[in-house]
């Protein structure tokens, strides 16, 4: 079980999707085995802008977020949807 950092839900592993911040970079990561820190969101954009809202992107991951990097999430996280 893993909780969303949008919506504060413990789903399955399964369910949720992996966001992986290593040396400044962030990325998606389906697999859930990218290197680095990693937070779970559902695959909605609806948790992503909880998360957005609240910064809870960037407080897990303990990096900074710029603007840029949330759009290029929020734009993964669409392509992912589908």
């Amino acid at each position: 079980m893993r909780r969303c950092v949008g919506c504060m839900e413990s789903k399955p592993k399964k369910e949720l999707i992996r966001i992986a911040g290593y040396e400044g970079a962030v990325t998606l990561d389906p697999t859930g085995k990218a290197k680095g820190r990693g937070v779970y969101l559902c695959p909605s954009s609806e948790c992503l802008e909880k998360a957005k809202k609240k910064k809870a992107l960037a407080r897990s991951l303990g990096i900074e977020l710029s603007q840029e990097q949330l759009s290029q999430l929020f734009r993964d996280l669409e392509a992912y949807e589908k």
